[in-house]
């Protein structure tokens, strides 16, 4: 016996099964849905402070990876804060200075320690070196405390500095340029990226077929012409809601693409093999 069932829902979709009457045994033909490419994530790339664009160095169409400067904005006043704070972070002069105070006002002590236990100066004299020495290391401490402010401060600028580029968070192809340089940036995005490897293939399986397609499940999906041929993929994401309205219920697919290959927005027909 021989069951076809053909239902339309924004796509073709055609369940073939099979059943070997007289021997007991039932093979099951492969489920064949149509469905779409998509990108595996689409990425709108703004900018985390306000500016003018100084530059935007990708075009639509350009192939970019993650962490890449894809623009920048103008950021004269920060380079230069942060040179002013590079140069403070690295001074020596304040602390080399601090230790040759500390270093004389402990001679000096010294000194004055010796003559006072032989009753030479008074105590008032050997006091006052004492508190010199203590005031010393304080300077010196103070001067080494301000120098890791400085370089906390430098730290700062560099960061404030790399906040006026605007770097890609994914690897994948630009889809559109919003913004050209000399434009002020607000909140609205500068370009729009896709990543394609991998890719989405999305298709809506009929209700019928609810707990047969499984996350795990492979497919074959066959891009529609020109690109053709035949491509493995697995199933990611089954729908646990079902559209009342359509009487069907969502299926993703993970589809590899490494050599970019295969563009998203292709029509394709996906099969999905029972066991």
């Amino acid at each position: 016996m021989i069951k076809f069932v053909n239902r339309l829902v924004g796509c073709r979709i055609l369940i073939v099964a099979i059943v070997l009457a007289g021997s007991g045994l039932a093979v099951a033909e492969p489920i064949v849905i149509e469905g779409l490419i998509e990108p595996y994530m689409i990425v709108n790339v703004g900018s985390p402070v306000r500016g003018i664009l100084e530059s935007v160095k990708v075009d639509r169409g350009a192939m970019v990876r993650k962490g890449q400067v894809l623009a920048t904005l103008e950021a004269s006043v920060e380079r230069a804060t942060m040179a002013l704070a590079q140069a403070r972070a690295e001074m020596e002069q304040t602390i080399r200075a601090g230790e040759a105070r500390l270093e004389f006002s402990l001679r000096k002590q010294q000194r004055f320690e010796e003559l006072y236990r032989k009753k030479v100066i008074p105590f008032k004299d050997m006091d006052e070196a004492r508190t010199a020495s203590e005031l010393a290391l304080m300077e010196l401490e103070e001067a080494k405390e301000n120098k890791r402010i400085a370089a906390l401060e430098f730290k700062r600028s560099v960061a404030v500095v790399k906040r006026m580029s605007i770097y890609s968070s994914i690897t994948g192809v630009v889809m559109e340029r919003f913004l050209a340089p000399g434009e002020r940036v607000e909140d609205e995005p500068i370009l729009k990226l896709a990543q394609i490897h991998p890719l989405h293939v999305e298709v809506f399986a009929p209700v019928e077929l609810l707990g047969t397609i499984k996350v795990g499940m492979s497919a074959d999906v066959s891009p529609e012409e020109p690109v053709g041929q035949v491509y493995k993929a697995r199933v990611k994401i089954v729908d646990r809601v079902v559209d009342a309205a359509s009487g069907t219920f969502g299926v993703r697919l993970e589809l590899p693409n490494p050599k970019y290959r295969l563009p998203a927005g292709l029509k394709c027909k996906v099969t999905f093999h029972q066991k």
